[in-house]
């Protein structure tokens, strides 16, 4: 039912333990947290067993992290590119329908959602954020070309990306026609910050 079996079942033993021993849980205090039995995540972290979605949303609110956090099997910390077709297939059925985990993040702050539009040969830039500021994209329609300080990464429709924007960037359609994407913004908390305005 779900793909990449073997690779989300490795991810999830991996990152289950790093999380709990993040955290300072036993067993025993992640399965009183969680409501999931000890033997289970002994199963879970021994990748003898594939959890149902509900019981790793259980243990993923338990540690306080989200899902695509104990899934992430190849978190990459600067830009990770998300092909059409890729991404974690965690349900699906005999008639087609599926559903991806294609991008999330942890980080704690203010979150915005945009929808752009460019139409072909049109392009924006943007000013360096400040440093932990992370933008996700989803390309609906057309082909982005984003530019990050030097480098160039080219995302179809379909496609997504998600990147630390600390750096100067720029969003372009080199296409012949309309390129279309969802952005989410993620900014991170003002701290300490006194008699500023």
């Amino acid at each position: 039912m779900v793909s990449d079996l073997e690779q989300l079942t490795q991810a999830l033993a991996r990152n289950l333990k790093r999380w709990r021993g993040e955290r300072g849980f036993t067993l025993d205090a992640l399965a009183a947290r969680a409501g999931v039995s000890r033997g289970m995540i002994i199963q879970i972290e021994q990748a003898r067993t594939n959890p149902s979605v509900g019981t790793t949303v259980k243990l993923a609110d338990a540690l306080g992290v989200s899902i695509t956090t104990l899934l992430d099997h190849e978190r990459s910390p600067q830009v990770r590119v998300v092909q059409p077709g890729e991404g974690v297939r965690m349900w699906s059925s005999g008639t087609g329908s599926e559903a991806r985990m294609l991008l999330g993040d942890d980080r704690r702050g203010p979150v915005e959602m945009w929808i752009y539009r460019l139409e072909a040969g049109d392009g924006t830039a943007s000013d360096p954020h400040p440093a932990g500021t992370f933008e996700m994209l989803h390309v609906t329609a057309g082909e982005l070309t984003l530019e990050i300080a030097d480098d160039r990464y080219v995302v179809p429709a379909g496609g997504a990306v998600s990147f630390e924007a600390n750096l100067p960037h720029a969003y372009r359609n080199d296409g012949p026609g309309p390129m279309e994407m969802t952005m989410a913004v993620s900014i991170p908390p003002v701290q300490g910050v006194t008699g500023a305005h």
